[in-house]
């Protein structure tokens, strides 16, 4: 439901405002997404908690698989309404207000990168994982790696940053566009699924910690799930 929503509503943001004349949204020095009724906007009047739950007989794997995979292209897709404004010039290094995020290759050497560079990096990551027979198995009876837990972790790690990133770097385009209620929306579903299956530690979340208490007021508190064996 969330995600046929966002898809719908986000597809002809782009193309019809112009932000030429967009002014600056905050002189505070306040966080813009907490400012002006922005975190209060919704697409959807959803149970989010119940979408985020393991359906009965289902299996779990099969489950964090697929919406991971739904994430990763909404994720993408709400960062392609603002790709036009996140430059190497306007974004010269990826970062959430005072959070700068590296990127790490394949070597294990940590590199500082423009915004659009790391999302390119995130992008290619994840769908090399997605597109992995072995990891993200499609055939029937075909078991789910040791390591498929530690690359969710990665996978929703990096989609974070993207986020935020969004949250911190582009909260004017993202107002001018009109697309609060759909960017928190989309994270809201993001962070309860994440906390329901423990695939982002608490101090990634901390640089969102005002919003994400804010969005997290409508609903009860997710109860810490456990893997089905």
């Amino acid at each position: 439901m969330v995600f046929q929503a966002v898809s719908r509503l986000l597809g002809y943001k782009k193309s019809t405002v112009s932000l030429r004349n967009s002014s600056k949204l905050s002189s505070s020095g306040k966080k813009p997404c907490l400012e002006g009724g922005y975190s209060s906007a919704r697409i959807v009047d959803a149970d989010l908690l119940s979408l985020v739950a393991l359906p009965k007989g289902m299996d779990q794997n099969e489950w964090l698989a697929s919406n991971t995979v739904a994430f990763f292209n909404h994720v993408n897709l709400l960062y392609s309404a603002v790709s036009d404004f996140c430059t190497a010039h306007a974004c010269p290094v990826m970062a959430a207000w005072k959070i700068l995020y590296l990127w790490t290759d394949e070597r294990g050497k940590k590199v500082q990168c423009s915004a659009p560079h790391y999302v390119d990096y995130v992008t290619t990551f994840t769908h090399k994982f997605l597109m992995d027979e072995d990891l993200f198995p499609t055939k029937q009876g075909k078991s789910f790696p040791k390591c498929f837990d530690s690359t969710l972790q990665k996978i929703f790690q990096h989609l974070f940053h993207v986020l935020a990133h969004i949250y911190s770097a582009h909260s004017q385009e993202i107002a001018t566009l009109d697309l609060y209620p759909h960017l928190n929306t989309l994270y809201l579903h993001f962070v309860l699924f994440a906390r329901e299956f423990r695939l982002l530690d608490s101090k990634e979340l901390s640089v969102m910690e005002g919003l994400t208490t804010e969005l997290l007021q409508a609903v009860s508190s997710p109860q810490p799930h456990t893997k089905q064996k």
